[in-house]
């Protein structure tokens, strides 16, 4: 039976099966390690919290209802897809985020590094 999976906007899908058992490679990367770490703790829902929070605060989750609504403006409701809208606006939100939001973020994943002794 084939198995629905639901795709995040945010992050790609993950793989059916679990990397740490695939015949292609012994180890996992660090970074593989890191997520499990923050996933496992809780620690990953709450930085994601955390960009979301800051995301509203700064007004970048407006900026981009803005850019969203405008682009259906200009191309017709009826002629714009989800799917475009996506590839459309990613782009400018990645490089729109503001770099207080992205160095408090990193510094919270340094300081759950060290907290966690990887």
């Amino acid at each position: 039976m084939a198995r629905s999976v639901k795709h995040s906007v945010n992050r790609p899908p993950t793989p059916d099966e679990d990397v740490r058992d695939s015949p292609e490679r012994d180890e996992l990367t660090l970074g593989e390690i890191i997520n499990i770490k923050l996933v496992e703790s809780g620690e990953k829902e709450n930085l994601m919290e955390l960009v979301r929070d800051r995301l509203v605060e700064s007004g970048w989750k407006d900026e981009m209802r803005i850019a969203c609504r405008e682009h259906v403006k200009k191309k017709g409701r009826k002629d714009v897809t989800v799917d475009e809208l996506i590839r459309v606006i990613t782009p400018k939100g990645r490089a729109s985020v503001p770099d207080a939001v992205k160095e408090e973020l990193l510094d919270r994943i340094h300081n759950f590094i060290r907290s966690a002794a990887l």
